[in-house]
């Protein structure tokens, strides 16, 4: 009996985004960038966003599972529309590749002057 050759080698769970940035989500309408400072628990983090202010992040239930911050890194935060100066929906996290090419597109600009005072 002769065997199928496999089409397809397995890859790493990290395999296909270690070089590639691929499309880079910028924020549109209402939200911006923040940096997480730190978690809190129950899917809750302390987020410095790039207007100054200091908000409570929480992640929606459907993006519960798929998405996991850490503190320092760079999000997309939409504050809410009743007390948005204070709270607001983390969306979506930026991988280290993706950070440095907005770096070098001085999209965080604004951000990382705020960071250092």
């Amino acid at each position: 009996m002769v065997e199928a050759k496999k089409k397809h080698k397995k890859r790493g769970r990290h395999a296909y985004d270690k070089n590639d940035e691929g499309r880079v989500r910028l924020p549109k309408g209402n939200e911006m960038f923040g940096i997480v400072d730190t978690r809190l628990g129950m899917g809750k983090s302390r987020v410095r966003c790039a207007d100054g202010k200091e908000r409570l992040g929480r992640i929606p239930g459907a993006l519960k599972r798929r998405l996991w911050v850490r503190p320092g890194n760079i999000v997309i935060i939409e504050p809410w529309e009743y007390e948005g100066d204070r709270k607001g929906n983390i969306l979506f996290n930026y991988k280290p590749i993706q950070v440095k090419w907005l770096k070098e597109k001085g999209h965080l600009k604004d951000l990382l002057e705020a960071e250092e005072f």
